[in-house]
């Protein structure tokens, strides 16, 4: 269940987008509320001490704003006293589709770095974690190989990946998440192509390959889909 402290993090974070408009506006507030993720980074601290994020696939900056909201709650003593303190970070956001990076460019001005570029050719500066949701499975399982190898080389030994994926072995809530995934996708502008989808043990295995200890946790709740966030933590540089 949404706690009030994060429900008033997604108004906050949502409002900077009104001046784009009402879809702009709107996505934010479905998406910020209603995927468990967001909420689940921050009550977890996963990005806790993390001065340098670096979100590849980031369409229109959610990530970033929602982390700048948390950052205005606990200067302000509006923090819940039993999560860990919010990220301070530079965030630096890569985005393909020019539209969402100039939606997040004016939500966010200068408190995070929205570029735009292909993930699969833009050079990954050095960062203390990254976030990937729900991009992966758009490119190809080569180009998948390659960019977990850029993303292990862009951290330190301290690093940490978020990695949001959907579970292809999990029957029914897959098959929901590709339908309604296809939908956004269409919705946002996007070219309706392959997807390269795997069950969940691949896309571990793919991850320990690139260099990182995995652990799973179930990133579903409240949906009906089969999502699963992998937190990678790297080791010594392979």
């Amino acid at each position: 269940m949404t706690s009030p402290e994060f429900s008033r993090l997604v108004d906050a974070a949502a409002d900077r987008y009104r001046p784009a408009g009402r879809f702009a506006h709107g996505f934010a507030r479905g998406k910020l509320g209603g995927d468990p993720a967001f909420e689940h980074i921050l009550e977890g601290g996963l990005l806790t001490g993390a001065s340098r994020i670096l979100d590849l696939g980031c369409g229109q900056g959610l990530l970033a704003a929602l982390l700048a909201e948390a950052a205005r709650a606990a200067d302000a003593g509006r923090w819940p006293p039993s999560w860990p303190a919010p990220p301070r970070a530079q965030v630096t956001g890569i985005e393909l589709m020019p539209r969402d990076v100039e939606r997040a460019q004016q939500a966010l001005g200068s408190e995070a770095n929205i570029e735009q570029g292909d993930i699969v050719t833009t050079r990954f500066e050095p960062a203390d974690a990254v976030v990937i949701l729900d991009v992966l499975h758009y490119i190809d399982y080569d180009a998948q190989a390659d960019v977990l190898r850029r993303v292990r080389a862009a951290l330190p030994a301290s690093g940490r990946l978020l990695l949001r994926v959907g579970d292809a072995g999990a029957g029914l809530g897959f098959r929901v998440s590709q339908a309604v995934d296809r939908i956004v996708t269409f919705s946002r502008g996007h070219r309706l192509s392959r997807l390269y989808c795997r069950p969940l043990g691949e896309w571990a295995d793919a991850v320990r390959r690139a260099g990182f200890e995995v652990r799973t946790r179930p990133m579903s709740r409240g949906t009906p889909f089969a999502n699963v966030l992998l937190i990678a933590d790297s080791g010594s540089p392979t």
